[in-house]
């Protein structure tokens, strides 16, 4: 039963892709000349609106005198830029991807290379964004960069998500070190 089944499945198959195209072109062999040279002007100009070629460029620049007829809209457009916006930008929460910008970040912080560990802790966090590991580990490298104003904001972050974790005592150390620096820093400025 089952091979009589695929026998003619295989049969309705192989019939479907032999007899359909021939079909169709018979079909078009039946249009009038005057309909077929008109399909293929439209697919002619359709193929040129589509075109991904450099050559066809759209002209985006304003109008000649458009300065001139609407003196304040460069004014408007630099002020809805700069206006405060409601919208959030949302980013994915994927754990996978902050430990592995972690990690990376560790091994840039084993080779010295603190700038590149700020930007890869950074990015953890954009991802899992109440990190401890890696608040701690940024206010550790913004501390090797001399950037003290950012490591103790980082440093208090980190004592907020785990007061009591395994950095805590370190954190604390560091804060008590850096605090009167960035008081220093701030009046400076």
């Amino acid at each position: 039963m089952r091979i009589r089944l695929s026998v003619a499945v295989v049969a309705c198959v192989s019939v479907c892709f032999y007899y359909v195209p021939q079909m169709i072109a018979q079909q078009d062999d039946s249009l009038p000349q005057a309909s077929r040279q008109d399909q293929k002007e439209e697919n002619a100009a359709r193929a040129t609106e589509e075109s991904s070629s450099k050559d066809t460029r759209v002209d985006l620049s304003p109008p000649k005198d458009d300065e001139k007829n609407h003196p304040m809209s460069s004014a408007a457009i630099s002020d809805a830029q700069e206006a405060p916006s409601d919208v959030q930008e949302m980013h994915p929460w994927d754990p996978h991807k902050a430990a592995k910008d972690v990690e990376v970040g560790d091994y840039y912080f084993k080779r010295k290379n603190y700038k590149a560990a700020i930007e890869r802790y950074k990015h953890a966090l954009i991802y899992k964004q109440d990190d401890a590991i890696a608040t701690y580990r940024l206010a550790e490298s913004l501390d090797k960069t001399g950037n003290s104003t950012e490591a103790v904001n980082y440093y208090l972050r980190y004592l907020k998500i785990l007061p009591h974790g395994p950095y805590a005592a370190d954190a604390e150390k560091a804060l008590t070190r850096l605090t009167p620096v960035s008081r220093a820093n701030a009046v400076a400025k």
